[in-house]
């Protein structure tokens, strides 16, 4: 075991926050890096050290030499990448492994083999764990031959990009007249966001549920998981609402997928925090999706349901400390439930809201916590993802959970347009309340979720009426 002395965290905003205070509470000192438009970020207020590196606002956190030489003259021990950014990029990883820094995740073979889909896929299937019917790269093929593919897997079909996340690079199409323009537009985007454009194909699971296993294994093959968690609430892929654990599967069928979840981190040796996701259909049958080789957005309701802290155990892992939990310890305390509050106008179809933050009052009250980087007089900028903060409840069961989060939402007060009111409408949807829903519970409630929204906002009712009528004329549009 290694003692760790400095962390150096490559990222910013709420998952930096997260992980300085995590290094305060192991007593290791935080040091920040950030880019221009970052300077007034909480992050770099609260960290032992901070560095600037670079005045263009994303570059900077791509930067794997600059990060590397900052984390060497600074004498950082290990990196930790959060989510976002280089968390998923092997080189990254490598290029720590080979500067004698400490790396807080998996191995970058590892993060290799994860991060590619179509690799992912084959090492599933070669050791039994179910993954939905579909191929490997289609980029060799004509699209005569893709289409041919299409038609034996059978419409409708998803495309992913190889190295895809975050919602990018997936098209789902329903009929062979839309199949080239979407094989065209996912190859493309794959290109922008990924610098690989390989593409897939896989039969499209509709209306699934979107379960994940959080993963934690030490450097010596112990492996648990740490109970499910439900992301099924999300708009255009990006998910918007988590639970832990799931309210509407059985034991039986929790044990058996938990199960699979570590023999999917065993295949692949894997070591320190990760996810396992699957897609569950409504016939209870389960198929591995990926495998996201980092710490989750969504990590808090774990943590809540569990007691364990997964940024300090990330740390504890990486610095080469056996896992002293073992499966039959983790029992699920109640629920959890985590809302993100992003920075968007519901009512301009989710466009981003920027500016200075005047007033706010994060939810307070029993088994409420809010991570979060904003803070009164701090001015939001244009270059990043817009989500502010999360809002984590637990609760003895899943519907007070559910009542506490329409409460606390309620209470969080940001004068800026947020999604906070389009959250609490979530809360009064019967089939939400009741814990059965899918990953298409949006796209079904969408108007009554805008109607239920216009409670909380101001706006002329004819403009209100007809924001809803091309909003659903979007949808069935497919767009």
């Amino acid at each position: 075991m290694v003692q760790i002395h400095k962390i150096l965290i490559a990222n910013r905003a709420e998952i930096a926050v997260r992980i300085i205070r995590a290094c305060r509470d192991l007593h290791i000192k935080s040091v920040a890096i950030y880019t221009e438009p970052d300077c007034e970020c909480l992050h770099v207020k609260i960290a032992d050290e901070a560095y600037q590196i670079g005045k263009d606002a994303i570059k900077g956190y791509l930067d794997i030499e600059r990060i590397i030489e900052v984390a060497k003259a600074c004498g950082a021990d290990a990196i930790h990448p959060g989510y976002g950014f280089l968390s998923e990029n092997y080189e990254f990883a490598r290029a720590c492994e080979e500067s004698n820094i400490i790396f807080i995740g998996p191995k970058s073979e590892v993060i290799h083999k994860m991060g590619n889909k179509n690799i992912a896929r084959k090492l599933m299937a070669q050791n039994g764990i179910p993954i939905v019917p579909g191929t490997e790269k289609l980029n060799s093929y004509s699209i005569d031959e893709i289409k041919i593919i299409a038609e034996k897997i059978s419409y409708p079909v998803i495309l992913k990009a190889s190295g895809g996340g975050g919602g990018r690079g997936i098209r789902v199409v329903y009929k062979q007249e839309e199949l080239e323009n979407a094989f065209d537009s996912c190859k493309r985007e794959a290109l922008a966001y990924f610098k690989n454009d390989e593409v897939f194909m896989e039969k499209f699971v509709i209306n699934p549920r979107h379960i994940e296993f959080q993963i934690l294994g030490d450097n010596y093959g112990n492996i648990i998981h740490l109970c499910e968690r439900d992301c099924s609430i999300q708009r255009r892929h990006q998910k918007i609402i988590e639970i832990a654990p799931c309210p509407s599967i059985s034991d039986n069928l929790r044990k058996t997928m938990g199960v699979t979840a570590i023999a999917a981190a065993k295949a692949v040796g894997y070591t320190n925090a990760g996810t396992i996701e699957f897609l569950l259909d409504d016939y209870n049958r389960f198929y591995f999706m990926e495998m996201n080789t980092r710490i989750q957005v969504e990590h808090p309701v774990t943590e809540e349901i569990t007691g364990v802290d997964l940024i300090v155990r990330q740390i504890r892992i990486a610095a080469g400390e056996i896992l002293d939990i073992e499966q039959s310890d983790i029992k699920p305390r109640g629920f959890a439930i985590e809302a993100r509050i992003t920075a968007e106008n519901v009512w301009k179809n989710f466009t981003p809201s920027v500016g200075k933050i005047n007033e706010y009052y994060p939810a307070l009250g029993p088994s409420v916590r809010v991570d979060s980087h904003i803070y009164k007089d701090y001015t939001i900028p244009p270059y990043y993802d817009s989500m502010l903060a999360k809002l984590i409840v637990r609760a003895t069961s899943y519907d007070l959970a559910v009542n506490k989060l329409e409460r606390a939402l309620k209470e969080f007060t940001l004068d800026i347009r947020t999604t906070i009111p389009f959250l609490i409408a979530i809360t009064k949807i019967k089939e939400f309340r009741r814990g059965y829903f899918d990953t298409s519970f949006i796209e079904t409630h969408l108007q009554e979720l805008l109607e239920k929204t216009q409670d909380y906002h101001h706006e002329n009712k004819e403009e209100i009426v007809a924001v809803i009528a091309a909003t659903l004329e979007k949808i069935k549009r497919g767009k």
